[in-house]
């Protein structure tokens, strides 16, 4: 039984979790009695941990996570709830998160979102220069909508993206390839390993930390369950 429910345990709150459950003492017969007799304890159980967990990889990082690139921000910049989104041009779950912040922001006005650029796709890395470059300039949302709508982030896309925002392409070119802009990538790239993320987009909204195209239900949820 106490394989079993190490199992269990490895499903719910992964493999780590299952160790500590293991190796802490919980596997003895009373322990495992009371689990089989009170079985929704298991993704309670499971929760807690992974809360732990997230908690954990926040208080690894070094640096403010919701202290945004001057002007990569979208919704509310001065609003009290903060979510960040780390995101590639390329990704195509990315893409099609798009639709599901806009509607978060409408929903949300005192949300913000700190959009970090993190290029992780080939050829997305100038797409990222560009958008940083944008924000520079205060055209930020215009290109990151622009070169999401155009697909995938080729030269001509990423050209056009910019065109479609109005931003100075000399001034852009020249930024983008700063070492203000490198700095940013690597930090966005430094944060992106220290809370374990595996790929775009990935998310952190006050002590959660999370992956994927989650939806706009699960954000909303995410979102509208804190107080700010």
């Amino acid at each position: 039984m106490k394989h079993v429910l190490t199992v269990v345990v490895a499903l719910l709150a992964g493999f780590a979790g299952a160790a500590a459950f293991s190796y802490s003492g919980l596997g003895h017969s009373q322990t495992r009695e009371y689990l089989v007799s009170n079985p929704d304890i298991l993704p309670e159980m499971a929760n807690a941990y992974q809360a732990q967990e997230a908690q954990d990889r926040l208080a690894s990082v070094s640096g403010d996570l919701s202290q945004p690139f001057e002007g990569a921000v979208l919704g509310n910049p001065n609003g009290s709830k903060t979510l960040v989104k780390f995101t590639d041009y390329a990704c195509g779950y990315c893409r099609s998160s798009v639709p599901d912040i806009d509607r978060l922001i409408a929903a949300n006005p005192d949300l913000r979102v700190v959009v970090r650029e993190w290029p992780i796709f080939e050829g997305s890395e100038a797409a990222a220069r560009m958008g940083l470059a944008a924000a520079e300039q205060g055209k930020f949302e215009q290109f990151y909508h622009a070169m999401f709508a155009n697909g995938q982030p080729t030269a001509a896309g990423i050209a056009g993206a910019a065109e479609a925002a109005g931003i100075d392409m000399d001034a852009a070119r020249e930024f983008g390839s700063s070492d203000e802009v490198t700095a940013e990538l690597a930090r966005n790239a430094a944060f992106a390993r220290q809370l374990g993320f595996t790929g775009t987009p990935s998310w952190v909204f006050d002590d959660q930390v999370f992956e994927g195209a989650v939806g706009y239900d699960r954000l909303a949820q995410i979102v509208g369950d804190s107080d700010g």
